[in-house]
């Protein structure tokens, strides 16, 4: 996949980070999604299988979906709040480790990708 083609997963990824966050925050009358249940019975999962079916729709390299998405996260967060905030070091570290399992669900998909193409 050229670099041009990379920019559609790369803003779908985003896109569903970021409304994964918001919605679940202003739902919940929260700053931060994961002080809520909702983001970890629901959001979390929602996310994980969508990295899973962006690595199966775009296959190559499917790592990066799983990072953008979490790193919108992130990105939502910081809008939210309206301030970076002190903590924003751990915070960001937070994010690279819930993008962990999502690269993992990514390169499921990814995988069963190929074996359809076999």
């Amino acid at each position: 996949m050229d670099e041009k083609r990379a920019n559609v997963p790369i803003a779908i990824a985003a896109a569903i980070g970021m409304a994964l966050w918001f919605i679940v925050s202003l739902a919940a009358g929260k700053r931060e999604a994961w002080d809520t249940s909702a983001y970890w019975a629901v959001a979390y999962p929602v996310a994980l299988g969508a990295c899973a079916l962006l690595g199966f729709v775009f296959p190559q390299r499917p790592w990066r979906w799983a990072v953008v998405l979490f790193l919108s996260q992130f990105a939502a967060m910081v809008l939210r709040s309206g301030e970076l905030g002190g903590l924003w070091p751990l915070g960001l570290a937070l994010f690279g480790v819930l993008s962990l399992p999502g690269v993992v669900a990514a390169r499921f998909g990814s995988r069963l990708k190929s074996r359809q193409a076999r």
